[in-house]
């Protein structure tokens, strides 16, 4: 499989508490790029998200977006620490057998005491623990997508591979007739010119027009390059750098087969080459 880096996936999840919704918006970027827009009350959360998150994800401009609805209705139910209560009465007896002018803790001072309400539920751990599972149900959401989108993508640059290799297919035999057709007028300016037509010389002629028309090198090349591209295509996984660098050398072949072509046709084909590598690397920019 390969994946677009385009994408949206949206996951909520309704919670003693309230609604949980987690949205997720990615683009194609160059690098892994992520952005969080989520409450204040989940910074503490950030730093975990983001580690899921690439682990995941390759190349992209993520968005991640959280929202909490709280129910005004939800009282959470509140249990007293009781190992915190008894080690407090331990330690305030102990004082007393010491010191026993000290004064005791007042109730309300025991009930105020850091933690006395945060060993058995704590509001905040289960609201980033549903959060954590509600990203993940996300991100789950978002690979689905963006493999569905990966595969049309793939669709889209096998069919511009075999437009490719038919051009290519169409060059390959054009050449010989073009020497054919140089040796035929090159003969008929000489004979034209009354000058003695020399075999050797004539050879010599027909020898450079060939090196300088000569792109079976640069086809063979493409069609290497082609063959790379569909491997790797078949291949999938994050492979869009790769696929980058192919278009660039498919471009490069494509440049010098026009620079060579001393034809109407060559010179066609070397430009349909081009529009099909630049309608594939339009594409590529969305792989991840």
């Amino acid at each position: 499989m390969i994946y677009s880096m385009t994408g949206y996936a949206v996951a909520t999840k309704e919670i003693l508490s309230g609604s949980l919704n987690i949205e997720l918006r990615t683009l194609n970027s160059r690098y892994l790029d992520i952005l969080f827009r989520i409450p204040d009350e989940f910074r503490p959360l950030e730093l975990t998200m983001r580690e899921l998150l690439t682990t995941q994800l390759d190349r992209g401009k993520i968005e991640c977006r959280l929202n909490f609805s709280a129910r005004s209705s939800f009282e959470h139910p509140y249990h007293l620490n009781l190992r915190l209560f008894k080690k407090l009465v331990e330690l305030n007896q102990t004082i007393k057998s010491s010191l026993p002018e000290a004064q005791s803790l007042s109730v309300a001072e025991i009930l105020n005491w850091p933690s006395m309400f945060a060993d058995e539920t704590n509001p905040t751990d289960s609201l980033h623990e549903n959060s954590l599972a509600l990203l993940q149900e996300a991100l789950n959401g978002l690979a689905a997508t963006r493999t569905r989108e990966g595969e049309k993508l793939k669709n889209i640059l096998l069919d511009r591979l075999r437009k490719m290799r038919a051009l290519i297919a169409t060059a390959q035999p054009h050449i010989p007739g073009l020497i054919a057709a140089f040796e035929e007028k090159l003969r008929n300016r000489l004979k034209e010119a009354a000058i003695n037509q020399e075999d050797e010389r004539i050879r010599q002629e027909i020898s450079l027009f060939a090196g300088k028309i000569d792109i079976d090198e640069e086809l063979s090349r493409l069609q290497t390059h082609l063959d790379e591209v569909e491997r790797i295509l078949n291949e999938g996984g994050s492979v869009g750098k790769r696929l980058d660098f192919m278009m660039q050398e498919l471009n490069r072949e494509a440049n010098t087969i026009g620079s060579k072509s001393v034809d109407l046709e060559i010179s066609k084909i070397s430009m349909e080459l081009k529009v099909l590598i630049e309608q594939m690397r339009e594409q590529v920019q969305n792989i991840e």
